[in-house]
């Protein structure tokens, strides 16, 4: 037994396994003990400690100590929110309603703390071919080593995989990845998911595949969170036309990066596009070359949003994402301009928070 171990007091056979299964679920071990009395020491030490009913009613009372939690089958009659209180026990939580809290606290244990400095990026065109998905790959190679995981949320998009001419790398699509909004820890996704190596580092991604359906809100959810918890910088790909698994990455996203050609066609799509999305933290990226000379700031009026920055056409990039050769330079306008988004994107993102 380690000392980081919950301890699980729990004598109905039947709540106690359940108490396991979603313990192992993600992948927490745990220290278990008959009564109170066997608990001896693990009740001091463990970092959290799971209880029922018998416990909190039993003539032996509960030393004082942080982190207990009741667990219950179902909703727990007066007189045991009654003893729960006077026992000083923390969190009442009934199953199944209360799952998904008592797995974030498992996960918690098992993960350790939330590593801080993670920010969700979405980007979105603000017409057909403006070069959102390549600037969200981008995004996820300016991380740098292990710094990103990308998202693919637009399964009308042909996949991100081939974009990164990563198409034959193994590990699951979204029709393979089914979560339920739940607490998913990283490590697990990390390996389930294929990864993207390139010259500045690597990054784990999930893409849409070429059949099957895409991803649900409550899969972009789970995984979002995941990366967020991680420290990660986590870069959506989204649909113009948001769908459910949209919305869910649009809803916990610190910033939205708008690719925007430096065109008037594009800029009366892409306001369109701004009025869909109905938040205020949609930044403008603009794309060069400007066919007659449209200025970035200009654009950014139009649209009405402010202009975070722009970027001059990258040489010979259609030739290069045809070939399967999307490696662009490390002082490229791509990488230089993904490096603003996400410097802005870490200044502006919510206080880590952890999800149950």
């Amino acid at each position: 037994m380690t000392d980081v171990r919950p301890l699980v007091i729990v004598s109905d056979e039947a709540l106690l396994d359940e108490v396991l299964r979603l313990a192992a679920a993600v992948g927490c071990a745990v220290e278990r003990a008959p009564d109170l009395a066997s608990a001896g020491a693990a009740w001091a030490r463990a970092p959290l400690v799971l209880i029922d009913e018998e416990v909190v009613e039993g003539e032996v009372g509960l030393p004082p100590r942080a982190k207990v939690f009741l667990v219950t089958k179902g909703e727990p009659s007066k007189s045991t929110w009654a003893s729960a209180f006077a026992a000083g026990v923390e969190e009442v939580l009934s199953l199944p309603d209360a799952e998904p809290v008592l797995v974030g606290a498992l996960a918690d244990v098992a993960e350790g703390p939330g590593v801080p400095g993670g920010c969700v990026v979405g980007v979105i065109g603000g017409r057909g071919g403006a070069g959102a998905s390549v600037f969200a790959s981008a995004l996820g190679m300016a991380a740098g080593q292990d710094g990103a995981l990308l998202v693919d949320c637009d399964q009308l998009g042909g996949g991100l995989d081939l974009v990164l001419a990563a198409d034959a790398a193994e590990g699951a699509r979204w029709p393979a990845l089914c979560f339920d909004g739940g607490r998913v820890p990283i490590e697990a996704l990390r390996s389930a998911l294929p990864e993207h190596r390139h010259r500045l580092g690597r990054f784990p991604f999930v893409s849409c595949d070429r059949k099957g359906d895409g991803p649900t809100s409550q899969a972009v959810a789970s995984v979002v969170d995941a990366g967020r918890r991680a420290g990660m910088a986590v870069v959506c790909d989204l649909p113009r036309h948001l769908n459910a698994a949209g919305r869910a990455a649009v809803q916990r996203a610190d910033l939205i990066a708008l690719v925007v050609p430096a065109e008037v066609r594009a800029c009366a799509a892409a306001r369109r596009v701004v009025e869909g999305l109905g938040v205020d933290k949609v930044r403008l990226v603009v794309r060069g070359p400007a066919p007659d000379g449209l200025m970035p700031q200009d654009a950014a009026e139009h649209i009405g949003i402010p202009l975070l920055t722009s970027m001059a056409p990258e040489r010979y990039l259609d030739r290069h994402l045809e070939r399967g050769e999307f490696v662009p330079r490390p002082r490229s306008p791509l990488i230089t301009a993904a490096r603003i988004v996400l410097a802005a994107a870490r200044q502006w993102a919510r206080p880590h928070e952890v999800a149950a």
